[in-house]
């Protein structure tokens, strides 16, 4: 299982959890992303690594650009921590 408290530490911030709003419904670039989120070039470039770092993002490159992407498989993952926590009875 991936760092299951790297993926939570990452989202705890709110605008990291802006970043993947804005990318849960289309890949999007750093500056795209500045155009929707108001925050400094330095400061999303630092939201990004610990989103990259913790796996939550995906990059392409396409040319002189980054295009940013949702790794769903991750996503999922935390989301089958969660229930497995959720569950009455069961432990690991």
């Amino acid at each position: 299982m991936k760092n299951i408290s790297a993926i939570f530490a990452a989202l705890s911030d709110p605008t990291r959890r802006l970043v993947v709003e804005n990318l849960k419904s289309e890949d999007l670039t750093p500056s795209e992303l500045l155009e929707r989120i108001d925050v400094s070039q330095p400061t999303l470039s630092h939201h990004l690594d610990i989103l990259k770092r913790a796996e939550l993002v995906e990059t392409a490159r396409e040319g002189q650009f980054i295009r940013y992407s949702l790794n769903m498989t991750i996503f999922e993952m935390a989301l089958e921590y969660m229930v497995s926590v959720t569950k009455k009875g069961k432990t690991k």
